[in-house]
């Protein structure tokens, strides 16, 4: 091979390499970009329902067993509450959980950590319509793995069910998937904690 041809090939490999590592950092741009992008969105995105006031001492706890109210918003979206939560899932009524003389004092923590709470008001129904439901928000509950999701027996709703999360709440007179299903995605993790279980 002659210097010619050594020089070609060594310029070559120069730019080939040159164009690899050019390849590599536009990548780690458009990552890093794509990033930014999705946490803005994370940030300003609009929430759905009703925007309820963030209670001055929403970060208290107090003593369980003790009324942890009042709140400003029937269910609670935010306030003083125990230091312990329910675990993720659907409760019945008969439920040993609902049987807690103040569940939203475990339930406020689940909100301050992200959570969505269902809470459901059978006395509004006959029993089908409370077992329909019932099935409907199971069926959404189950579109998100149930991740972070709670279902409560309601005391004292003056609809079927109430939508909660932190600092938002969405009323319903009667289901409505796709807007059940709306207010999960956007306001879930929307709280102080949400990278809490």
């Amino acid at each position: 091979m002659d210097k010619r041809s050594l020089r070609k090939a060594r310029n070559d490999r120069k730019r080939r390499k040159k164009l690899i590592n050019t390849g590599k950092w536009a990548g780690v741009a458009l990552v890093a970009l794509g990033f930014v992008g999705w946490a803005t969105w994370q940030a300003v995105r609009p929430s759905v329902g009703e925007s309820v006031p963030i209670m001055a001492e929403s970060g208290r706890h107090v003593p369980e067993g003790s009324d942890p109210g009042p709140y400003n918003s029937n269910p609670p979206t935010s306030g003083p509450h125990y230091g312990g939560e329910f675990e993720a899932g659907f409760y019945d009524e008969d439920s040993p959980e609902a049987q807690v003389q103040y569940p939203e004092g475990y339930l406020g923590h689940n909100l301050e950590h992200g959570y969505v709470i269902f809470w459901y008001d059978c006395g509004l129904l006959d029993d089908a319509g409370c077992g329909e439901l019932k099935s409907q928000i199971r069926e959404v509950m189950d579109k998100y793995d149930g991740v972070k999701l709670i279902a409560f027996p309601g005391r004292s709703l003056d609809v079927p069910l109430v939508m909660v999360s932190w600092g938002q709440m969405l009323r319903f007179a009667e289901f409505d998937e796709g807007l059940a299903s709306k207010f999960v995605s956007v306001n879930l993790n929307r709280a102080p904690e949400p990278n809490a279980p």
